[in-house]
């Protein structure tokens, strides 16, 4: 990233302030130099109430930007670890080469938001082998966060136009430090993990980042406990302001009274050690073999007086502090004062400017991609430049020599060529011409298919409305209809069942009559259905008619229709079956009820009536009426004995046949998307004790009759 003339800055900006580091690596005696460092205390903690972060963020950049020269130089910056994902995922046994298919499926799984949302990057830590062409037991750290928090953590730097080359998360700079410095681990260097593992704590002012490793594995939790806690437990016990309490946390071995400090302390200490104790017994349940032989404290927060012995009582660990960066050099930086007495906050931007100046094993970044391709567009534009012009200059000096030895062709030596060519040019345009014309072929056949197998995301939708329209068909109680009369048996049959998909519903819907609106509910009157649709159009037949009674009238011609299977499509369930749940609105009875007159046979058929013949129409007798007539039957007739007559048998008469079609809208809608209760009933609940409302009596007219 960096290269050898200029170096790396890595800044880490925290709730307390703006620490930045600048390495360079020299090459010839393999190590990092620190060539300069900055650190920017902010006015207040970021997490205080009245802290504006917009507003001190862009001035401690400014300050650290009126103090030292970025420029030529590269930039990497941090993010909190609590504020991105991190998952370790323990891949099975796959092939090398798709690894990243196998982890972009993990990352689906993994991340709880959309990929599009987020900016992600992954890698193969250690622990795996490779054999035969497949990766075994390898472990891969997936790290993710969303856009809009990148974006908002950058604002600040692409307001002062410094350009980023790096965002990394701030525990993986931690393991930077740790395998570098710490473990003396190198880029190119074999190291297949030690047997113990260190844990680091880089306690911040709200949260410590608990990092534990062997130098190959990776385990990372956040702690929500840090050095404003202790403060607020100073603030609250001894009744002081938040500076105050801060100032007295930091000097608390030269207070007035140590001993009340570090009571009013004790219950935060408390707190502190059973977090980090209930982290490192959950990392030894998942880790067993994992032997743990060191704590070592980072942060500022680390400098409180009584932590570090607190910790290794209770701990029982080796619990220890970095004074001086082990693998780094540079006694102008490493020698300043205002370093050495910080150095607590510098492991992070140490491991940020390491991996700047790819001297470490994580090479992720969180950087987004449209960033570093506008970057790299920008740097190639000036070679591009430069191709373009040789090129054009070369193509215009050709084209003087070739213009100038023009007058020396012989067209007559090129004849037969140039027609070699037009005839080969024609044969190219009547291939061409083909694979066009079977490129078109392909791209129908293609749309055909692709409209076949369209619905199969919704296919269970599609049966589930197929069962919702069979449960709205009324139910017959009667258990043999040949005891019943056709005309007074509750049956509908569905002839045939299309649906249409509308780009508009609304259209569908204006183009009604108000006769057709009449029976839709005052909600689906109210509400006209919009957008994309289908357009449902049920058509069918049924025999229902209890004759000219006119208080039976509703119970005759279309009024069945609606008041046995219409009134059913507007239910919210019918029989624990979703209907109007499911996105069906505004069922109507299409036109009018058509009839017609035919002759009805029980014994046989139903026989339509047309004065000239009677053709076949159905066959209505049930398999009940076939096997009741065989079983009357009590014996056969001698010969030339007459038939019995059977009076109770039904005979051959004329009835009506009523011909009906409903449509209905049906907008898919998806499981997880349905409510539990209908939000828009048409009739209000009635008052404790009332009976609700009757509907008002459908008029009273008889239908009319049309033979066909």
């Amino acid at each position: 990233m960096a290269d050898e003339l200029h170096g790396v800055w890595g800044i880490d900006i925290g709730q307390a302030g703006l620490k930045a580091l600048k390495l360079r690596y020299d090459a010839e005696n393999e190590q990092a130099v620190a060539v300069a460092f900055d650190y920017v205390p902010h006015p207040k903690i970021l997490s205080q109430p009245d802290a504006i972060p917009e507003e001190l963020i862009p001035q401690a950049l400014e300050k650290f930007l009126s103090r030292n020269d970025t420029k030529g130089d590269a930039i990497a910056m941090s993010v909190p670890g609590q504020t991105a994902l991190t998952r370790f995922i323990q891949l099975p046994p796959v092939e090398s080469s798709k690894v990243k298919e196998i982890v972009k499926y993990e990352a689906k799984q993994q991340i709880p938001f959309a990929l599009e949302d987020v900016i992600w990057d992954y890698q193969t830590l250690g622990g795996g082998m490779e054999e035969g062409g497949f990766m075994l037991e390898a472990e891969v750290g997936l790290f993710a966060m969303k856009k809009d928090q990148v974006a908002q953590h950058i604002q600040p730097f692409q307001d002062a136009k410094l350009e980023l080359d790096l965002i990394q998360v701030a525990p993986l700079s931690l393991y930077n430090f740790l395998s570098y410095d710490l473990l003396g681990m190198r880029k190119d260097d074999e190291f297949p993990g030690m047997d113990e593992y260190t844990i680091v704590l880089d306690m911040g002012a709200d949260n410590t980042t608990l990092l534990v490793s062997n130098g190959v594995k990776i385990w990372i939790r956040n702690v929500p406990i840090g050095g404003n806690h202790f403060t607020r437990a100073l603030t609250k016990e001894m009744k002081l302001t938040f500076a105050k309490a801060e100032h007295l946390k930091c000097n608390a071995t030269k207070a007035p009274d140590p001993r009340a400090v570090f009571q009013a302390l004790r219950p935060v200490f408390n707190d502190y050690v059973a977090e980090i104790q209930r982290s490192i017994g959950y990392f030894s349940s998942v880790n067993r073999d994992a032997a743990i032989s060191r704590v070592i404290g980072m942060g500022n927060g680390f400098r409180l007086a009584g932590l570090q012995k607190f910790l290794q009582q209770n701990l029982q660990y080796d619990v220890g502090r970095v004074d001086v960066f082990q693998g780094l050099t540079g006694d102008a930086v490493v020698a300043a004062p205002l370093f050495e007495e910080n150095i607590l906050t510098f492991a992070v931007a140490y491991g940020l400017a390491l991996q700047g100046l790819n001297q470490t094993r994580i090479h992720t970044t969180l950087l987004p991609t449209e960033i570093s391709t506008a970057r790299a567009i920008r740097r190639k534009k000036p070679w591009a430049v430069v191709s373009a012009a040789s090129l054009l200059l070369a193509a215009a000096t050709s084209a003087a020599v070739y213009a100038n030895t023009l007058h020396s062709v012989e067209f007559e030596r090129w004849d037969t060529s140039e027609k070699k060519v037009k005839a080969l040019t024609n044969k190219v345009k009547k291939y061409e011409s083909a694979y066009s014309a079977a490129g078109g072929e392909f791209n129908l056949i293609q749309n055909e298919a692709d409209s076949l197998v369209g619905s199969l995301d919704t296919r269970e939708q599609w049966l589930e409305v197929y069962k919702a329209i069979e449960v709205c068909l009324p139910k017959e109680e009667v258990l043999d209809f040949s005891e019943k009369r056709i005309e007074l048996q509750n049956r509908i049959k569905l002839t045939s069942i299309t649906a249409q998909k509308l780009p508009d519903t609304a259209g569908w819907f204006n183009s009604l009559s108000e006769e057709d609106k009449f029976v839709l509910r005052d909600v689906d009157k109210a509400t006209p259905p919009s957008g994309e649709g289908w357009l449902f159009a049920l058509s069918g037949v049924h025999y229902h008619n209890e004759g000219q009674d006119p208080d039976k009238f509703r119970r005759r011609s279309g009024f069945f229709v609606e008041d046995e299977f219409v009134a059913n499509l507007v239910k919210w369930e019918v029989d624990q079956t979703p209907v109007r749940k499911l996105g069906i609105t505004h069922p109507i009875i299409s036109g009018h009820v058509g009839e017609r007159r035919i002759i009805y046979d029980p014994k046989r058929q139903i026989q339509q009536f047309d004065f000239a013949k009677s053709d076949l129409i159905e066959d209505v007798t049930t398999t009940t009426n076939r096997r009741k007539r065989s079983s009357d039957r009590t014996r056969r007739p001698k010969r030339g004995e007459p038939k019995a007559k059977d009076e109770n048998v039904e005979r051959k008469r004329e009835i009506t046949q009523y011909h009906f079609t409903v449509l209905f809208i049906w907008k898919p809608t998806p499981e997880n998307e349905r409510q539990d209760t209908d939000p828009n009933p048409d009739t209000p609940p009635a008052a404790d004790g009332a009976e609700p409302a009757a509907p008002a009596p459908a008029p009273q007219q008889p239908p009319t009759r049309i033979s066909l």
